[in-house]
């Protein structure tokens, strides 16, 4: 019998306790009286004062409580436990002056490519609660800007104050890639000299132009580690627009077009070479495509043990039970009661 979390492992005896009032009301109503429990006719005569009811009151109680205890109460919880543990994830993410062409549209209205990009990378932060997950920045030179972290409440806002012109421009492919497993290796968690649980999506709309560490050599560093890079060449081929901007008011005077220049074949080796992914995103459904694609083949299975913890609640009424039983019992075979009864 459940009630929520609490049952009763013996339910007879609840039924019993349910049944005993009608027993006593039915008591109450002849005149001869039945004998329910043994030597309650002892603590209960009806021609004693009000004083006298005492034992019969203890009596009453202390059954009740005690055929609850024997009901067996019991509070069943169900737990949970999961072993496992996370991925650590560096995004590094091209904030180069490419980033603003507005080859991309959302409900009609045309957009950037940063602009595109910003709620898709925040969508992937938010569906993958229980991974580390860190940002690199780069243009013309790489930034860390956000270690590997939990807090990805914190990491969503990082990741909507991000606008293009914050680093000099330019494209250093090499150093930002570099610089994400840099991060990687500071939270190393290694099997054999191999990283484990780890890798790297790089989004860029550039070639590399800039930089120390070229892409082929940040892409070996990367294999040699055992990290999978996920690449994802944003915009589309051919002429985009680029918007011609007032550098005091940051208004928008016209647009002219401009090349994409794309270095497909470097993504495409970088990906190839460590075991990761490329992914062209000519539009902002390929972007949210691509991010949905690492986020379904990196995902991990939780495997969680399920168990019921049960807690025994009898003594709570058994003891003031018997307690009650043993007063009124005593009360009873007072001196002073028995020559009232007489």
């Amino acid at each position: 019998m459940n009630f929520g979390p609490y049952t009763f492992a013996e339910p007879l005896w609840f039924l019993a306790l349910i049944i005993l009032p009608l027993l006593i009301w039915l008591r109450g109503r002849r005149r001869v009286s039945v004998l329910v429990v043994p030597f309650a006719a002892a603590w209960h005569r009806p021609s004693l004062t009000a004083a006298s009811r005492w034992p019969a009151i203890l009596a009453t109680v202390g059954l009740c409580l005690v055929i609850v205890a024997l009901a067996r109460p019991q509070r069943v919880e169900d737990r949970r436990e999961v072993n496992t543990k996370g991925y650590d994830i560096m995004l590094a993410i091209d904030l180069s002056g490419s980033m603003l062409a507005e080859d991309y549209e959302t409900h009609g209205s045309r957009i950037n490519r940063l602009q595109a990009v910003k709620p898709v990378i925040q969508a992937f932060i938010k569906d993958r609660p229980n991974d580390r997950i860190g940002i690199v920045v780069f243009a013309g030179q790489a930034y860390t800007l956000a270690p590997l972290t939990f807090d990805h409440a914190w990491l969503e806002k990082q990741t909507g104050r991000l606008r293009v012109g914050l680093i000099e421009d330019g494209t250093a492919l090499g150093d930002g890639l570099g610089i994400a497993l840099t991060r990687l290796e500071q939270a190393a968690r290694e099997d054999q000299g191999r990283r484990q649980g780890a890798f790297v999506i790089l989004l860029t709309d550039g070639a590399n132009n800039r930089g120390a560490l070229n892409p082929e050599q940040a892409a070996a560093i990367a294999a040699s580690r055992g990290v999978p890079v996920y690449t994802i060449g944003a915009g589309r081929s051919g002429y985009v627009p680029m918007p011609i901007m007032n550098n005091q008011t940051g208004e928008v005077l016209g647009y002219h077009q401009v090349p994409s220049i794309l270095d497909e074949q470097a993504l495409l080796e970088i990906a190839r070479s460590t075991g990761g992914h490329y992914f062209r995103a000519a539009d902002s459904d390929t972007v949210e495509e691509a991010f949905t694609e690492i986020d379904k083949s990196r995902k991990l299975e939780f495997q969680a043990k399920s168990y019921l913890v049960t807690t025994e609640l009898f003594t709570w009424p058994a003891v003031p039970g018997l307690a009650a039983l043993f007063l009124g019992a005593l009360l009873a075979r007072l001196p002073g009661r028995q020559e009232a009864a007489a």
